[in-house]
């Protein structure tokens, strides 16, 4: 089983830290789905130490969610000791992870995110001084380089270890190719033979197979899921069973995505008001739909809705048509690539 300091998981499967969609309501489905460890979205340093309101809100933690991953990214060395600090002393998060994989110029430009990429130094100097300022296991998120040019998997990987960093989560591409192109596991493999703390691959994981592989192939302690998740924590499940059992589970039919779908939506509205819950829940119906026959009719209607019930109504009524129909099953859809 996957091990982080003196945590350990049920399994090997781990939620990755998406923005935008791993809050509360969407983690705690994951754990209810078996995950063994879920993950926050990236939460920014600064803004911990400033008490931005929301941003203080984006570091709650509900206890059915544990064991948690708490996700923070900076390139400011002491507000990022601060607001590790911070997570470590003032939320229920059981892992404090620090982001060096995020591509997006925003964050990188600000000296952070992937942008450590280049500096097995600067890994090591920052990774070392966020470990000796907290108690709880600290862990790191990257990608295997900067460009094509500029791959140090091992060198930064081996900076963490030397530092104190408990685990380290390798995507399998470069910030150049963001999330297109394929991502390439050698480099995960790479990794795990160079370093003794576990090693979480991530990267192209789009079905229970494609994990079984991953772990096969490179040695991998866990296996990090993202985008196939995404309307799908059946994909979760499935993986967990399939790397349990070897038994490959079916997909979930349109009744139970829609029903699964709605209480997302419930616990969203629950954690903020309905309008903004309204609103970020387009996305994610969308996903729900995803291979359900005849849905692209609804998700235009869908993403004009902003009141919960006229949301509910519309999905009911589209399941009931579906029934009739004889078409609740789930066609199959390319998951693209896996984060």
């Amino acid at each position: 089983m996957l091990k982080i300091g003196g945590i350990e998981m049920k399994n090997q499967v781990v939620l990755a830290p998406m923005a935008g969609v791993c809050n509360p309501a969407f983690r705690l489905i994951a754990k209810e789905f078996g995950t063994g460890l879920v993950c926050a979205e990236m939460v920014s340093g600064k803004a911990i130490v400033h008490g931005n309101q929301r941003t203080r809100e984006m570091l709650f933690v509900d206890e059915r969610e544990k064991p948690l991953s708490l996700q923070i990214f900076g390139g400011d060395r002491d507000s990022l000791i601060e607001a590790a600090k911070i997570v470590d002393k003032e939320t229920n998060a059981d892992i404090i992870d620090i982001n060096m994989g995020c591509p997006v110029p925003k964050v990188t430009k600000c000296d952070a995110g992937a942008r450590w990429l280049l500096d097995p130094n600067k890994i090591y100097e920052m990774v070392s001084a966020v470990v000796d300022a907290v108690e709880k296991p600290v862990t790191v998120k990257m990608r295997i380089g900067w460009d094509s040019e500029h791959i140090f998997a091992v060198e930064n990987a081996l900076a963490i270890e030397r530092a104190g960093g408990q685990a380290v989560s390798v995507h399998g591409r470069t910030r150049e190719q963001l999330y297109t192109g394929t991502a390439d596991w050698s480099h995960i493999k790479d990794v795990k033979e160079a370093v003794s703390i576990p090693v979480i691959g991530n990267g192209d994981v789009s079905s229970p197979e494609d994990a079984r592989r991953m772990l096969d192939e490179t040695g991998c302690d866990g296996v990090m899921i993202g985008r196939a998740a995404l309307g799908n924590p059946w994909m979760l499940y499935r993986t967990i069973q399939y790397l349990s059992t070897g038994e490959l589970l079916p997909d979930p039919n349109g009744e139970e995505k829609i029903r699964v779908a709605i209480l997302h939506m419930d616990r969203l509205i629950a954690l903020k008001n309905e309008t903004v819950a309204v609103r970020e829940m387009r996305k994610h119906l969308a996903w729900y739909l995803k291979g359900l026959k005849g849905s692209a009719r609804i998700k235009d209607i869908i993403m004009e809705g902003t009141k919960r019930d006229e949301m509910v109504q519309i999905l009911e009524d589209f399941v009931g048509r579906l029934k009739l129909e004889g078409n609740l099953e789930t066609e199959p859809v390319a998951a693209g690539n896996a984060s």
